[in-house]
């Protein structure tokens, strides 16, 4: 009596698509069966199909199947977690964080602060103010000795000659003396966040910085 290859795949529930599974993915299925069937039904008599190979053919599919699956779940994921980056990022409008750059904006009136991470105790700590377009050093502050460790500062607006200095960009440097040799060190700067652009193809998540410009999100250090 022959056997009909489709009957022996309903009886093993191959043919079965689960209703849960997308519509392509279905078809999917469906046309791997029947091309399966297909090959069975005219293979030839007297060579047919090994087991192994049948079932190799089967693990190849079900391994393409759930890989598949798997990159749907990842891009959800990915989706979710920009979403939420979103939704932090624009609430920090308005706000101030800190960010590693070498540049402030002084406000009429205001003061420009920041931090700096000191790796080894040093005798001689400088800081520099200077004026991002001209740049002249409009005020020099001799931190002195100070330990290893975050070290803050925090400056008025006054110039070195008892003067407010002019709003706008200016430059912060540190340099201090690590084993014999005068060191640039890297400045946290509090900025305030003026606006959020959302991710597009060359960029991520990014918030703007008055005065600053973008930065990446994942570049801020700490909300103040």
């Amino acid at each position: 009596m022959a056997v009909n290859a489709l009957d022996t795949f309903r009886e093993l529930g191959l043919s079965t698509v689960e209703k849960a599974k997308k519509e392509n993915q279905s078809l999917q299925q469906e046309q791997f069966l029947e091309l399966l069937t297909t090959q069975l039904t005219h293979q030839d008599p007297l060579k047919p199909m090994e087991n192994g190979e049948f079932l190799g053919q089967m693990a190849q599919f079900s391994t393409v199947s759930g890989i598949q699956d798997l990159q749907a779940s990842f891009k959800d994921f990915a989706n979710s977690i920009s979403s939420d980056q979103a939704l932090q990022a624009a609430s920090l409008v308005g706000r101030y964080v800190s960010a590693p750059t070498s540049e402030g904006l002084l406000g009429a009136g205001g003061t420009l602060s920041g931090s700096f991470e000191l790796p080894a105790s040093s005798a001689n700590v400088n800081l520099k103010f200077i004026d991002a377009l001209s740049g002249e050093v409009v005020r020099s502050i001799d931190l002195g000795n100070q330990a290893a460790g975050d070290v803050a500062f925090e400056w008025d607006g006054m110039t070195g000659n008892g003067d407010f200095a002019d709003p706008g960009l200016y430059k912060v440097q540190v340099e201090a003396n690590l084993d014999g040799e005068n060191t640039v060190l890297q400045t946290q700067i509090k900025s305030q966040v003026e606006s959020v652009t959302m991710a597009n193809g060359n960029h991520g998540l990014q918030v703007n910085l008055a005065g600053l410009g973008p930065i990446n999100f994942n570049q801020i250090k700490q909300i103040l």
